[in-house]
């Protein structure tokens, strides 16, 4: 871990990269200017009120609909007696509801516990117990998941909504298509459960109780399998996610000095917004920054994608390598008018140089590359937003950051040693949520969270990803933890051993493998797929299965993956 690569050895001293930043790019985020992200969204929709907030299959929210709307759900659940602190979850791709709903629990004093909507039963009765969450907003294409499991948890109030309630009268139409067309709701039963549509009857009638939130109160409950196995709540603050927000708002402003900025940012929003860098850099920087939120519920279904793309002038695309190096394979992709394209933010995995250099020939804009996870809410790196170039790194720490390299025994490694990615700053997280032996393992005395990622630092303060201290298995930006795929795997009763390893795949970054070891000879790989597709999400399932004889392990026993990998 601590060899060393051929770059100039010297020690770093201070905040060395700063020289590297934008000219009069400050180093650090003034004070911020709200307690709270219920007061960034009250301030803002004042302020753009007549602005196009958020667009979701053809109907458009104003900054002002958006306040009432959100204002609707936070009376509402304060009429249901749910307090400060209570954890709420949100279950739903990305429609008019989702930032309706999230940003509406914030302002009632609430807490967000984002929820994947593709999550199986096992996997989501974990998180609901684990956060103790208190009630939960559902598409009705996943409440027949909800409804296999909400009786085992702590959840009082379900709330229904359907892919049309928020489209008006489009709205019957769009629940017909999904419904009868593309039979896209399984049949479910959740007695007692609130219709979205009540909801907001509901809640147009009562004021909304002023309630003292501050910047060190929890905002979100972001689960990760963090740099183990189970899955835990990354807890996340209001200044945790409002310092990102205004780091990012700093190291933006530097495409305008090479760009015209537009009268109003449009952004692509194709990630779920409840994967963390969707939520900070669309939700959050988008209603900060007055924006226009286009949002894509299914980023699968490419030529609909595309024909959305087409629709408007976009200059803001956060996105994944998967998603485009996909969009570059659809033939009219490449007609689409995209000059107005002022960033694209390439994060949640690497961004390969062929796929890179394919985007700026198609688009005529670099993919910039940035780095975080979900504890540091997200982006802890990136590169210069106003240099057209891919380097090939993460970049440099964003103002009020630092990194470090750090070897096993957390010393600060010379530049250009090989080590742990260490990250310190306002966006760091406050632990996991009730796990004080887990957080403990990743915080450092001096206030530092290990990533997990092995890299090096070049002599010009750009940080280098060569590999993952941790078995964890990087698929299309989710992690994946081969212990959970071990662990549900080995509740089939044919399977004697296993292990699971990430292997490369031109389309996801990697793909899970798993080695099986037969208890019974009859046992079959589709009977491995079946049951694991019963029990994990689609990103975790093993795509390839390959049976052996026995596993290689260690003088104690343990199953050697890294003899696997080969």
């Amino acid at each position: 871990m601590t060899a060393t690569i051929e770059a100039p050895s010297t020690e770093p001293t201070g905040r060395f990269w700063l020289a590297n930043y934008p000219d009069g790019m400050a180093g650090d985020i003034a004070p911020l200017a709200h307690p709270s992200i219920g007061a960034l969204v009250e301030s803002c929709c004042a302020q753009y009120a007549d602005r196009p907030a958020f667009t979701s299959m053809g109907k458009t929210l104003s900054f002002r609909d958006f306040e009432a709307a959100s204002k609707r759900i936070a009376v509402w659940l304060q009429a249901k007696g749910l307090e400060k602190g209570d954890r709420v979850a949100v279950m739903m791709p990305n429609i008019l509801q989702n930032p309706v709903i999230i940003f509406g629990i914030l302002r009632a004093g609430l807490v967000v516990v984002n929820v994947n909507p593709l999550y199986t039963p096992r996997e989501l009765e974990h998180q609901l117990k684990d956060a103790g969450a208190k009630a939960l907003f559902v598409l009705e294409n996943f409440a027949s998941t909800v409804a296999q499991v909400v009786s085992r948890t702590s959840v009082k109030h379900v709330v229904v909504t359907t892919m049309g309630d928020m489209l008006g009268l489009k709205g019957l139409i769009v629940n017909l298509v999904v419904r009868k067309v593309k039979k896209l709701v399984p049949a479910w039963s959740l007695p007692g459960h609130i219709p979205f549509k009540q909801v907001m009857a509901e809640g147009a009638h009562g004021a909304l109780k002023p309630v003292t939130v501050a910047p060190g109160d929890t905002a979100f409950l972001q689960y990760t399998g963090g740099t183990t196995g189970v899955s835990k709540g990354a807890t996340l603050t209001h200044a945790n996610l409002l310092s990102n927000m205004e780091q990012i708002k700093l190291w933006i402003e530097p495409i305008f000095h090479v760009k015209q900025r537009p009268d109003q940012l449009v952004f692509i929003c194709a990630l779920p917004l409840y994967h963390i860098f969707a939520l900070t850099v669309n939700g959050l920087m988008g209603i900060a920054l007055g924006g226009h939120n286009m949002l894509i519920a299914n980023p699968r279904d490419i030529p609909a994608f595309v024909k959305e793309l087409g629709k408007y002038r976009v200059h803001i695309f956060p996105g994944l390598n998967t998603l485009f190096n996909a969009l570059m394979n659809n033939p009219d992709f490449a007609k689409l008018d995209l000059s107005g394209l002022l960033l694209t933010l390439g994060g949640g995995m690497a961004v390969q140089r062929p796929v890179a250099e394919r985007w700026q020939k198609t688009t005529g804009c670099a993919i910039i590359e940035g780095y975080g996870l979900s504890e540091t809410s997200p982006v802890a790196t990136a590169n210069r937003f106003d240099r057209a170039e891919f380097t090939g790194t993460i970049g440099l720490p964003l103002p009020s950051t630092e990194i470090a390299i750090r070897d096993d025994d957390g010393n600060t490694l010379a530049l250009g040693g090989v080590g742990e990615i260490c990250i310190r700053g306002p966006q760091v997280m406050a632990g996991y949520w009730q796990r004080p032996d887990e957080t403990a393992k990743v915080m450092t005395p001096d206030g530092f969270f290990r990533s997990g990622d092995i890299g090096f630092m070049t002599p010009d303060g750009f940080t280098k990803i060569v590999d993952r201290k941790k078995d964890m298995i990087l698929v299309s930006g989710f992690n994946v933890f081969p212990n959970e795929v071990e662990e549900v795997a080995m509740s089939l009763a044919g399977v004697l051993e296993c292990a699971a390893i990430g292997v490369p795949d031109e389309h996801s970054g990697e793909a899970v493998k798993l080695f099986v070891v037969k208890k019974d000879e009859g046992l079959t790989e589709a009977d491995v797929k079946a049951h694991c597709a019963a029990n994990l999400t689609n990103y975790k399932r093993p795509r390839f299965i390959e049976f052996r004889t026995e596993l290689p392990k260690s003088n104690v026993g343990k199953i050697l993956r890294k003899d696997l990998r080969g």
